[in-house]
């Protein structure tokens, strides 16, 4: 029998519940689910399941991070202050990292994981600006993505698509538009820290289409998939 990391994870947290409010139930121990700074395990636990089953990669980890510190705040371990200076910078020098090592870090899907990135040098970014981008009657073999705080129009509908490709897109505080033809199919993966990808993309399986895999990190921001 095979368990995910996912299923594992979530498994562990319903024991230590269990084993916590039988505890308490038993007189063994004080146990109380709404400790100071509960509330920051709705960032830290989904990120941490996400780490683990997709790898480690830009939004996960500062998701994870941001969460931590906010713990740490709220038990009087770090001053909250200090706390709230330290988040900004800790997301920039994360986002840096991540557009170094994108092809590195970023973790995938089971299904991504069988399909080359071939990007090379076509590379759309805007930083504090908008930039659009049309593919017009060339072959399109992927690409990456990187919209901080700006935003990105991609559009492919005139694009040459033959085979299955990546196309890896992080944005923190920005957007990204992409427009695909219609004779492909989109898949998604998507590491969401106080953001998310819209994919208004035909739900139409096809498999004799190639397939488009969208590899995204979404932080404070958007991915809207038409």
């Amino acid at each position: 029998m095979k368990i995910t990391p996912s299923n594992f994870i979530w498994g562990l947290i319903f024991i230590i519940l269990g084993v916590g409010f039988g505890g308490d139930a038993m007189g063994l121990w004080d146990f109380n689910l709404f400790f100071s700074g509960w509330w920051t395990l709705f960032i830290i636990i989904p990120c941490a399941v996400s780490i683990f089953q997709n790898g480690i990669g830009t939004g996960n980890a500062v998701g994870l991070i941001i969460g931590l510190l906010l713990l740490l705040g709220q038990q009087d371990i770090l001053d909250f202050d200090v706390v709230g200076k330290l988040i900004v910078p800790i997301v920039f020098v994360l986002i840096g990292l991540s557009i170094i090592f994108k092809n590195t870090l970023r973790g995938k899907r089971d299904e991504f994981r069988n399909v080359k990135f071939q990007g090379g040098s076509n590379q759309h970014s805007a930083i504090f600006a908008g930039n659009e981008y049309h593919v017009r009657g060339e072959k399109f073999m992927g690409t990456s993505i990187n919209a901080i705080f700006g935003g990105v129009e991609l559009d492919l509908r005139d694009a040459i698509i033959e085979e299955d490709i990546v196309i890896n897109a992080t944005t923190a505080f920005g957007g990204i538009d992409i427009t695909v033809p219609s004779n492909v199919n989109v898949k998604v993966s998507n590491v969401p820290i106080f953001g998310g990808v819209s994919n208004k993309a035909s739900k139409t399986f096809n498999e004799s289409q190639p397939t488009i895999y969208i590899n995204s990190t979404c932080m404070f921001g958007g991915i809207d998939i038409k």
